[in-house]
């Protein structure tokens, strides 16, 4: 090998180098996203069989209108 094939590899190396520290942190990143989706998702299943398990058919979250008559008596208990 010459000088410069010597000094074209060095140069090639190093920015190979370069490249793989700053894409590093993101791909280990993406890895643990993933695998805290994977932790999520499954939680939600086990959680969602337990619901299954023992929930009703009606819903317990109220409605908006429900949400928006409270808020209208609460006013007028207050000016009043």
């Amino acid at each position: 090998m010459t000088g410069n094939q010597i000094q074209g590899l060095i140069g090639m190396t190093a920015t190979l180098g370069i490249l793989v520290l700053l894409v590093l942190p993101s791909a280990l990143g993406i890895l643990r996203e993933r695998r805290i989706d994977r932790q999520i998702r499954k939680a939600q299943e086990a959680h969602g069989e337990k619901e299954a398990q023992k929930s009703s058919s009606r819903s317990t979250v109220p409605s908006t209108a429900t949400w928006y008559a409270e808020g209208r008596r609460s006013k007028k208990l207050v000016s009043s």
